[in-house]
C-alpha cells in the first residue's frame, strides 16, 4: 500500500513539472494559443532586403509588434509584408512604415513614425505610407562607378 502512494505521488510531481516545463516553453517562445492579443496590417514596400520574419517593429524605440510574413505581390512587383502590432497600440492612416538597421551591420527591423490623422487603422488594414530599406551596396557602387548626384 505505501509503495502505491509513493508511486501516486511520484506521478503526479512528474505530470505538474511537465505541465510547468510546456506552459514556460509557450511563454518564452511567444507563442498565443488562447486568445491574440495581435492585430495584423499589411505594407507594401519597394525593397526588404535584409528583412526577416520575426523582426521587431517598434515605434520610438520600444517593441510593439513582429513581422508576421514576407511575399511578393506579384501584380505590382514590390514585397508585401504583413506585421503584428499588439493590442492597444493605435496607429493612425498616416503612420510611416520604415526599413531601419540596427546599428551599423545589424539586424533589420521596421520603424513606425506616427502621424497626426485622426483615422485608427484597424485589423487587416494597409499602411499606405513606407520606406524601403538602404542599400549600403548600391550606393557604394554608385559612388565608385560615379553615378552619385
Amino acid at each position: 500500500m505505501k509503495k502505491s502512494s509513493l508511486e501516486t505521488s511520484v506521478g503526479i510531481f512528474v505530470l505538474i513539472g511537465m505541465l510547468c516545463i510546456g506552459y514556460l516553453a509557450i511563454k518564452l517562445g511567444k507563442m498565443e494559443w488562447i486568445g491574440d492579443n495581435n492585430y495584423e496590417l499589411t505594407a507594401r514596400f519597394e525593397s526588404v532586403s535584409g528583412l526577416k520574419v520575426g523582426a521587431q517593429v517598434e515605434m520610438a524605440g520600444v517593441p510593439i509588434g513582429q513581422v508576421k510574413s514576407i511575399n511578393l505581390d506579384q501584380d505590382r512587383q514590390v514585397a508585401l509584408v504583413k506585421v503584428k502590432i499588439q493590442n492597444g497600440i493605435i496607429l493612425t492612416d498616416d503612420v510611416i512604415a520604415s526599413v531601419k538597421t540596427s546599428g551599423l551591420i545589424g539586424d533589420k527591423f521596421i520603424k513606425m513614425t506616427p502621424g497626426g490623422s485622426d483615422e485608427i487603422l484597424k485589423k487587416g488594414d494597409a499602411i499606405t505610407e513606407t520606406e524601403s530599406s538602404l542599400d549600403i551596396e548600391d550606393l557604394i557602387s554608385k559612388y565608385a562607378f560615379g553615378s552619385v548626384e
